[in-house]
């Protein structure tokens, strides 16, 4: 077994935007979705959402592009939730939005999922977050370590690092 750290966000709406994650629906859209991210490999972190949207906090594994993962958790998830026969249809919008991140913003994604109704009700969500659609992406630019050209600097960096991961 390959050993991984890949954190993914993902953003996704229903079909037309249409407000059809109410409480009484949400809570079975988010555990299709949390079941069949699972099921793909998957190491979920959060799952919520507000209304017309979902955010999915993930890992994904390796073996599986981003992709077809999100496809399939999309589509298995729209699929099953018709099978219930319920008086809501659901359907989703063809884009989605995915960012990439550290496992040092991991909880920070977290967070913002968990608490999504309060950031919408409230006027506190983060546009680039919630972007669903194709377009110029606005990129995070993050100052990063310097690193070392040198191979002995180097590998006393990454003995560091090794070092602190082992703690």
């Amino acid at each position: 077994m390959p050993y991984w750290q890949l954190f993914y966000h993902f953003v996704w709406t229903t079909k037309n935007r249409q407000p059809l994650l109410t409480p009484d629906v949400s809570h079975i859209v988010f555990e299709l979705v949390r079941t069949k991210a699972i099921g793909l490999g998957g190491v979920v972190y959060a799952v919520g959402g507000y209304l017309d949207h979902v955010h999915l906090v993930t890992s994904v594994p390796p073996r599986i592009a981003v992709a077809t993962f999100i496809g399939q958790v999309k589509g298995s998830t729209s699929a099953r939730f018709n099978q219930l026969e319920l008086s809501t249809k659901l359907y989703w919008q063809d884009e989605y939005g995915v960012f990439s991140f550290d496992a040092k913003k991991l909880h920070n994604f977290i967070a913002y999922v968990k608490n999504q109704k309060q950031h919408h009700t409230k006027g506190t969500a983060i546009p680039v977050l919630e972007r669903m659609s194709k377009g110029e992406p606005r990129l995070f630019r993050e100052t990063g370590p310097t690193y070392y050209l040198e191979e002995e600097l180097w590998r006393e960096e990454m003995l560091s690092l090794s070092r602190s991961d082992e703690r």
